[in-house]
């Protein structure tokens, strides 16, 4: 699989992401990596980065985990993000970077969209700064169905 193409392609496809300036930095097999870039009109009212930011780079994240996961399906199926929950742990500052997981398996996954035709699962996000320091955490919830 080419993930520097999907990559580049989820860059171009979600305009939303390329306004706040996120950066896809790594794509995998079920995960991602995806930084929010520090810059004042990013911050909130106590110079941190703002909350829907954060919120934006872990759903981003959790999305092209996804795709990197159903890359070679992504033609005959449609998925949107059903549900999110996130955690503030503590005030984010600097760089950002959200790191998802599928935490089901790809292949558990797929098997469960070809029985039933579409398939729900979560993807789990933590959001850390530079030192490592967990500054939230995010569970999105996606739903996947086959298209008719």
């Amino acid at each position: 699989m080419d993930y520097d193409a999907l990559k580049e392609g989820l860059m171009q496809a979600i305009p939303y992401n390329r306004h706040l300036g996120l950066e896809i930095t790594e794509i995998g097999d079920g995960e991602a990596r995806v930084r929010l870039h520090e810059a004042e009109h990013l911050n909130n009212h106590v110079g941190s980065q703002h909350a829907g930011g954060l919120f934006s780079a872990a759903e981003a994240a959790s999305g092209a985990a996804f795709v990197g996961a159903f890359a070679e399906r992504l033609g005959e199926i449609t998925p949107l993000a059903k549900g999110a929950r996130i955690d503030y742990v503590k005030l984010a500052r600097g760089p950002i970077d959200a790191t998802a997981r599928l935490e089901a398996g790809k292949d558990e996954l797929l098997s469960r969209l070809d029985d039933d035709g579409r398939v729900e699962f979560p993807v789990e996000v933590e959001l850390t700064d530079g030192d490592g320091n967990k500054v939230a955490e995010m569970t999105v919830d996606w739903h996947v169905k086959k298209n008719a």
